[in-house]
């Protein structure tokens, strides 16, 4: 044999093993894999976006969906927008950052359904701006609602999930859980926290069954601008995040993703992140962590300065609108938004009330 024929004889078994392998792990999924008809499931964060969009996955396939908020009126109006499609969905209002409230999230479901075999924490909250004006507050709300809250429930729920004999659990984090994002600094000292406590309880309750899936989205189009925070210049620092989320290369739409963190979650996989460009970026941070941060600063000197005065103040995204967005630049996100609310054609006029977050 020449060498040139044990080159190729050599690639031939490499790429054999590598088929072989990739078929044995879908095979192992495929056998991990659950049926979702029957099955009591709460979401966190259900009353809007991408938590409503699971939620409405979740109940196509059979699932009794219980969803959680602290807002009383979204939550009758998901419910109702649920059932009018034959979903069963029933509702419990409460701040999962909150110890008492997330144990009695999970104790209704249980009461309710009789178990609690799906647990998926997506509550969240956004505020955008210069770290120069991000306050403790800022951070501790931030850690409340993506650290904690998941902690909470996981904490109530592990033990009824044990009795059963397994369950299934999947914590929203987010790109910004594996990149560190300018303007968004809670967020993501947040979400990397999160991230790091689904990956670690991960192996340890899986001898109990309980399957735990970590999700970093990228950008998606589900309307979350329009129910951000906004410091500093918070009309310019509005466009750019509205018009980030409406790049279509870049983003994908909230339903996508709600299919996509329903099936990691019904087979049990480990980690799931959406969007290439999210893949992309997170294997260049941990590959090329140095081009990485050069990359990040320039992106950050393109983001809005300071504002000189009254930078801590917050406003929600609908106080926030200007020419640049909504605009054509930002209308993919202005259409999510009309999809998750329709009908709703008119916009807020500056200095609407805020929206509270989910």
């Amino acid at each position: 044999m020449t060498r040139k024929d044990a080159l190729v004889a050599a690639g031939i078994a490499a790429g054999g093993m590598l088929m072989g392998a990739a078929l044995a792990a879908e095979a192992r999924r495929a056998r991990r894999a659950i049926e979702l008809d029957g099955v009591a499931a709460l979401v966190t964060g259900g009353s809007r976006g991408l938590g409503l969009l699971i939620a409405r996955e979740l109940g196509r396939q059979g699932a009794h969906v219980v969803l959680m908020a602290r807002n009383q009126a979204e939550l009758d109006r998901a419910e109702q927008k649920l059932r009018a499609e034959g979903l069963d969905v029933s509702t419990v209002a409460g701040d999962v950052s909150q110890p008492a409230d997330a144990r009695r999230a999970v104790e209704t479901t249980v009461a309710r359904h009789g178990a609690i075999d799906v647990l998926v924490n997506n509550a969240g909250v956004i505020t955008v701006g210069p770290v120069e004006h991000a306050s403790l507050a800022d951070f501790e709300e931030a850690m409340g609602v993506h650290f904690w809250g998941p902690l909470h429930t996981m904490q109530a729920a592990i033990p009824h999930m044990q009795r059963q004999g397994g369950g299934r659990i999947a914590n929203i984090s987010s790109v910004g859980g594996k990149i560190g994002v300018p303007h968004l600094v809670p967020y993501c000292a947040s979400k990397f926290a999160l991230a790091g406590l689904s990956s670690a309880i991960t192996p340890e309750i899986a001898r109990h069954n309980i399957a735990v899936t970590t999700v970093c989205p990228g950008l998606m189009r589900t309307g979350s601008a329009f129910n951000a925070w906004f410091k500093g210049q918070h009309r310019e620092e509005f466009a750019w995040f509205a018009i980030a989320d409406s790049l279509p290369l870049l983003s994908t739409s909230g339903r996508y993703a709600a299919a996509r963190i329903v099936d990691a979650l019904r087979h049990g996989d480990a980690d799931l992140v959406i969007t290439w460009a999210a893949k992309l970026g997170a294997v260049a941070a941990a590959l090329m962590p140095n081009t990485v941060a050069i990359a990040l600063q320039a992106a950050n000197a393109l983001l809005p300065d300071p504002q000189p005065s009254a930078g801590e103040e917050r406003w929600s995204g609908w106080q926030s609108l200007s020419a640049w967005a909504p605009s054509q630049l930002a209308r993919l996100a202005e259409q999510a938004r009309l999809a998750e609310q329709p009908g709703d054609s008119v916009r807020p006029l500056d200095g609407a009330a805020p929206r509270a977050r989910a």
